[in-house]
């Protein structure tokens, strides 16, 4: 499999962790979640989780106002409770 826009793939043989990091900045915030394989069940489905999770996010990011040119305080707070309850 091979990393997208904002999805990077991690396969390392000496590493812990093998499965999918999502990673996206906008207007000076960086929001970052990992999707490991062992929790999701495999590459394939930890990459389907991570796409419709990036997917909300961009949305939510998208559709918000701005403060000054940057994310609000309730802009990032939805971001951050999106991304710990992805499944």
């Amino acid at each position: 499999m091979k990393s997208k826009k904002n999805l990077t793939r991690f396969t390392y043989e000496s590493a812990a962790f093998e499965g999918w990091r999502l990673c996206i900045s906008r207007a000076g915030t960086t929001f970052t979640r990992y999707f490991p394989d062992k929790k999701f069940g495999g590459g394939k489905k930890s990459l389907a989780a991570a796409e419709k999770t990036l997917a909300e996010l961009k949305a939510l990011i998208e559709g918000s106002k701005r403060v000054d040119g940057k994310l609000s305080a309730t802009t990032i707070r939805k971001a951050e409770k999106l991304l710990a309850e992805a499944v």
